[in-house]
């Protein structure tokens, strides 16, 4: 039976970077909902169009359309033995649909870890970030500082913090992460796949902490 994962975590936790590094030790592909609506968005498949009508006119994109995008993401070749679901379900009532989905091909969400830290510490984490204008490289004031102030290491060119990582966005949108997600942690508690890993660790702790739950 195929084995799936939900990975939850708050900005700022680390938690596509422990999705990468569980995908590669797990071999299970790393299904993205943000990398897949890019990709239906930029492919403008069928579903790209429909989900784009919907944004258009600045409402929510409706859950049959997104768990149609993982429908047909985890149909792929690559996703025969699972997947690591990364920034869906985000509400009860999309995590009964993915249920209901899985059982269709047989299977269910296996577990749910939740990687964890307090609201000051992922501020502090998000908000450091600075990125450079040529290629993107990422940077950190306080844990990756680039050699030179303001100036990439790698092409040289300047690093600027975006808007969405200044204090007061990365602040506000942890907030909302936690009001909109607990519903979901509850939901997922009260099944008994909850699996609660400490996200203010080391990242190779983290990763420890998390191989050895999911053994479990």
């Amino acid at each position: 039976m195929a084995t799936y994962i939900v990975l939850l975590g708050p900005p700022g936790v680390g938690k596509g970077t422990q999705a990468r590094i569980l995908s590669e030790t797990s071999k299970l592909a790393h299904v993205s909902s943000g990398d897949l609506f890019r990709e239906n968005l930029k492919n403008e498949t069928e579903l790209g169009k429909l989900a784009k009508s919907f944004m258009d006119k600045g409402e929510l994109v409706p859950d049959d359309v997104t768990i149609s995008m993982i429908r047909d993401r985890i149909s792929r070749p690559d996703c025969e033995a699972g997947a690591i679901l990364d920034g869906f379900p985000r509400t009860p009532a999309q995590a009964t649909a993915l249920e209901d989905m899985l059982a269709e091909f047989g299977s269910e969400v296996n577990a749910v870890p939740y990687i964890t830290a307090a609201e000051s510490v992922l501020v502090e984490r998000a908000s450091g970030r600075w990125t450079c204008k040529a290629q993107g490289h990422i940077y950190h004031e306080k844990f990756n500082p680039p050699k030179q102030a303001g100036v990439c290491d790698i092409d040289g060119s300047e690093v600027y913090q975006r808007e969405d990582d200044k204090v007061e966005t990365v602040t506000k949108r942890i907030r909302v992460y936690f009001e909109q997600t607990m519903p979901l942690v509850e939901h997922y508690r009260t099944a008994g796949k909850l699996i609660e890993i400490d996200g203010t660790q080391p990242v190779e702790q983290v990763t420890k902490d998390l191989l050895a739950a999911l053994k479990r």
